[in-house]
């Protein structure tokens, strides 16, 4: 290309930009004007007979949404929820795994009565309904906690004003305002929050919300960092306490919000430049939720939906295991083959070849990381459970594992790649697989890099002794 026809091009495309930008500030004087001259015609025509009487909710909105309050009060309001969902879970977890384990010892014996080939039994229940159990057990009590929680604040009103704070941010790292109700469903399931991306009407902000949901921790990830943060605050013995674990996991979600505005502005100047979209938000009026529809909106279109798309990866995932321990190769199985072979790559990012091989495995279902750890350092041929958390402790522990690797556990589970629910999702949502590759790129190269980062640091600073 000629010199000139080049530099013609590149004044082509500096005014398209400026004249995109100029347009985005004409939009936002548009909207402004608009809803000015509405409150003016309000003024002049509507009168109120009771002047005295408080506006409760421009009140609540004045903390809510105020610069010094704001954020802090979010952030409080989270931790709430987070410690009403891990708080009020543990309990019907452990009658809901007691019983599911308790119809697998029936089906063992009807196995054992019916004369079935063991391989057939060790497929079918100690790997396909024990990952199953496993599941159901750890999913179902958070997200019927959670789902109704996060509805409450919905129908109350109170997600606008949380898209309210966080749309300057998100529009300084190139995105759109509404990503912030996308990131909020995240919480729940990841898969939820890449279909709730629909509410942006722009396909770059759109893809981009896509990108970069799976930084936010699901009710997946929430055991493993709820386990790993008690282990980690442990002094001597462990302490199981849900408000600590709760502060630990408030961390963690910060962290999680920072890569995805880091993540978001980086694709927003590469791959997905463009300016961002304004969008007129008009704060709803507070109103007392309806109760009962909340509960049925939230069991039935979010808690039962993903539960059965968890179980459907789940599935084949249990079974896949139960065969990777009890296929050898001479006289090593291939869980300790693949370890042996992903162990040097591991241990530069703080972790080892048996945790990395258990996130690998884990690709279906994340609930599913923790008992193939517990089976690949055991040497067992069958998916296993910790039965407290002082013996997890101790078994870590004698497999070289300090508090960096606890904290690297952390992290790289909350940033490395989508589970298999939200990576069909993302296929689903943008009709190519490019995408979805993409999304397992991008955050598996941020768990790497934070991950390498942090233990070179602690490793350079002689923190480890």
């Amino acid at each position: 290309m000629r010199d000139d026809s080049r530099a013609e091009l590149d004044e082509a495309v500096r005014r398209a930009m400026a004249l995109s930008k100029e347009l985005g500030n004409i939009r936002d004087t548009v909207v402004t004007t608009i809803y000015r001259r509405a409150e003016a015609i309000v003024a002049e025509t509507v009168g109120q007979r009771n002047q005295s009487k408080p506006n409760w909710d421009r009140r609540i909105d004045d903390l809510l949404t105020s610069r010094l309050l704001g954020y802090p009060l979010m952030l409080l309001l989270l931790g709430l929820i987070l410690w009403l969902t891990i708080a009020g879970a543990n309990y019907p977890s452990t009658v809901l795994a007691a019983l599911l384990f308790s119809i697998e010892e029936k089906l063992t014996m009807l196995f054992e009565q019916l004369g079935t080939p063991e391989w057939v039994g060790g497929i079918l229940i100690q790997g396909t309904y024990r990952s199953l159990a496993w599941v159901v057990s750890v999913m179902l009590p958070p997200m019927a906690i959670f789902f109704p929680l996060f509805t409450l604040l919905e129908d109350l009103g109170y997600l606008p004003r949380v898209a309210f704070n966080l749309d300057n941010l998100f529009r300084r790292a190139g995105a759109h305002g509404k990503q912030a109700l996308t990131m909020a469903m995240g919480f729940g399931c990841n898969a939820v929050g890449v279909m709730a991306a629909r509410i942006i009407d722009s396909p770059r902000e759109r893809m981009i919300a896509i990108l970069t949901n799976n930084f936010m921790p699901c009710n997946g990830r929430f055991p493993l960092l709820i386990t790993m943060s008690s282990l980690f605050l442990g002094v001597g013995t462990v302490h199981y306490g849900s408000t600590l674990a709760s502060v630990i996991v408030v961390g963690m979600v910060l962290l999680g919000v920072t890569t995805t505005f880091v993540v978001s502005f980086l694709l927003s100047h590469t791959l997905l430049k463009g300016t961002p979209t304004s969008f007129a938000l008009e704060l709803p009026p507070y109103r007392m939720p309806q109760v009962l529809q909340v509960i049925v909106r939230s069991v039935f279109d979010r808690t039962i939906l993903v539960l059965w798309r968890a179980v459907k990866v789940a599935a084949p995932a249990g079974a896949l295991v139960w065969i990777l321990a009890n296929v050898h190769i001479g006289d090593t199985n291939l869980v300790n083959y693949g370890a042996a072979h992903l162990d040097p790559f591991a241990r530069i990012i703080g972790l080892d070849g048996f945790i990395l091989l258990a996130f690998i495995l884990g690709l279906p279902a994340n609930e599913i990381v923790i008992p193939v750890l517990l089976m690949s350092y055991l040497g067992a041929n069958t998916l296993l459970e910790f039965q407290s958390l002082d013996g997890l402790k101790t078994l870590l522990m004698s497999q070289g594992w300090t508090w960096l690797t606890a904290l690297n556990v952390m992290v790289f589970s909350l940033l490395h790649f989508p589970c298999g629910t939200t990576l069909l999702t993302i296929r689903s949502e943008t009709g190519s697989w490019k995408w979805a590759t993409l999304a397992a790129i991008i955050t598996t190269t941020a768990a790497v890099i934070t991950c390498f980062c942090i233990t070179q640091a602690v490793r350079a600073m002689q923190l480890i002794f």
